[in-house]
């Protein structure tokens, strides 16, 4: 069984809803999540904010805060769970490549989370072509978010 449809069974069996805020992966967290069953009974839904402004305006995302950093990782995920009422968030952030942006090497990755009010956040270093380091994003999200729903 894909570790999606644990996350969606995990969040049937508890009740918890389920929001993700993203930016590097631009959407594919939230269609990944969308494609599990019974998605529109648990999955609140999903924020992608490419831009610094978008982060702050929408996810409220402290202003002078790297982007690409735990703080980001954390804030976003704090800030989609507030923002779609849910249980249990998760937050992508990074550079997908192929270069590095705002001195940071392509593949440095964020995932941030937040549930019961606490927050966390993992440090990703992939490597490979941009599309590698989106699908690994993901699934270290939706990983994320396994172990958040089976506490």
């Amino acid at each position: 069984m894909a570790d999606i449809d644990r996350v969606a069974d995990q969040a049937l069996d508890t009740g918890l809803t389920v929001a993700v805020a993203e930016s590097l992966t631009c959407g594919l967290l939230a269609s990944t999540i969308g494609k599990a069953h019974d998605a529109g009974t648990w999955f609140a839904g999903g924020v992608i904010a490419y831009q610094t402004p978008t982060k702050e305006s929408v996810l409220g995302l402290a202003e002078g805060t790297d982007p690409v950093s735990p703080e980001s990782a954390e804030q976003l995920a704090r800030g989609v769970r507030t923002l779609m009422d849910a249980d249990v968030a998760v937050s992508v952030t990074g550079v997908g490549g192929p270069g590095s942006e705002g001195g940071h090497a392509a593949g440095t990755v964020y995932v941030g989370w937040c549930a019961d009010g606490t927050t966390g956040n993992r440090l990703l270093t992939l490597s490979g072509e941009p599309e590698e380091i989106l699908e690994a994003s993901v699934e270290a999200a939706v990983a994320a978010l396994l172990d958040l729903t089976s506490r």
